[in-house]
Formats: C-alpha cells, structure tokens, sequence
C-alpha cells in the first residue's frame, strides 16, 4: 500500500474557467503528458477553494492546517498503454503561508507563493455566497460566487466532468523531465451558480501571457462542494 502524504478536505472549490489558445500552454508542458480538449478548446482555470483539517503522515498541522488556496491550472492527459490518465498542471499556487509554500516547492518542485489571502463564507439552507482574495502589489484580487444550495450530480460528458474529474497531477520538472501524483477523492457535487464577479489582475498575477484574461469573460463558473482529499507520498517519475 502507498504511504499517504497529505490528507486534507477541499471545499467549496469555485472554478473560474477561460477558453486560451493552446499555444499559450504549451511552455508549461511537462514531457509526456499532452494537451486535453474539451469540444476542440484548451481551458485554464482561476480555482479558489478552502484547504482544511490538513495532516502530513497522518500527524495534524496546527495553525498552519487550513487556509485558502487560490490557483491557475490547466487540463491535460497522459497516455500509458491503454490507459489515459486525465489530470491537471499547475501554473501557480497561492496560499497565505510561507512554509506551506516552502515545503511544497521543495518536496515536489510545485510552483507555490505566499501571499495575503482571506475568505468570507456565508452558508445557509437557502444559499451560499463565497467570497476568495489575494492581494498582490498592493491590491486585492477576488472570485466570488453566490450559488443555490441545492446539490446535483455531475453528468457525464459535461464541462463540469471535464473540469473537475481530473486524479492526477503532473508536474514540469526540467524540460526533460516529469512527475506524475494521485489525488483521491469520490465524486463531487456542484451548485448551480446564481451570479458571479471576479476581480483579478491576471497580468501581475500569472505573467503578460495571461494578461488578456482581465478583459475576457470566463466560459463558465461551477461551485463544488468538494470532500476530503488524499495524495501519496511516492510520485512516478517519467
């Protein structure tokens, strides 16, 4: 049995989600993983989310186990015989403390800052307002979203199964080199999004690359009510 690194809860996950020509993915490309299209489109995706009740080896984290996570990530697969691996690369990962972005970035070359963030979460048996920011160079950056309470399945061959039925993780090490990780976690279940608003300079953010998607409406925003996460410690180096 692999040994367990991190065990954790994701919740209420909002995604963000913009059609990008893949050109402008295909620098972050780890080798041996390829581009995965959703109706001929390439997506990245502005997520926002809480990382709670976090234990490494199974020992919890005081003060430093739940936090926000704001990141940008982007969709790919990963063909090995017969099986096709769907996951997701990571652009940038932000939270607000610095060892949680040290020891990422150490351990497993991921692509953390730390930076402020906070949250306000207002949740009833009506709906659910949540509110993400960051501040980066003196202003603040949000996502936030009101959404019904009611819960639905996600159907198959949706966008939102696109999006969020992603188990692994890869990861650039070098131009050579790659790592592949397995997150685990039943399926989810989304909210219908009411109204949105996002505020982010994607420019200053995630480099001048990115810097159109402050003028360019996202294609969709889901909400998830996420459930708890694990990941191995071992990662399959390729």
């Amino acid at each position: 049995m692999k040994k367990i690194f991190l065990r954790a809860s994701w919740e209420n996950l909002v995604m963000a989600n913009y059609e990008v020509d893949p050109s402008i993915l295909k620098p972050y490309l780890p080798k041996g993983v390829e581009l995965d299209y959703y109706k001929y489109k390439t997506y990245v995706s502005l997520v926002g989310f809480m990382f709670k009740k976090t234990s490494l080896f199974g020992i919890p984290i005081p003060f430093f186990g739940s936090f926000e996570e704001i990141n940008l990530r982007f969709y790919v697969k990963r063909v090995v015989g017969n099986k096709v691996k769907k996951g997701v690369v990571f652009i940038n990962e932000t939270v607000p403390f610095k060892i949680v972005a040290l020891l990422a970035n150490k351990l497993y070359k991921e692509h953390y800052i730390s930076i402020p963030t906070k949250n306000s979460l207002v949740l009833n048996t009506i709906s659910s307002n949540i509110v993400y920011e960051w501040e980066k160079n003196k202003q603040w950056n949000s996502i936030s979203v009101n959404a019904d309470k009611a819960k639905q399945k996600i159907e198959s061959g949706s966008m939102e199964e696109f999006i969020f039925e992603r188990y692994f993780g890869f990861t650039k090490l070098d131009k050579d080199n790659s790592q592949e990780y397995r997150i685990a976690h039943p399926k989810w279940m989304t909210s219908n999004i009411l109204n949105h608003e996002i505020s982010c300079d994607f420019g200053a953010m995630y480099g001048v690359t990115f810097a159109h998607l402050n003028s360019q409406k996202p294609d969709s925003v889901f909400l998830a009510e996420g459930s708890k996460v694990t990941i191995n410690w071992l990662r399959d180096k390729f």
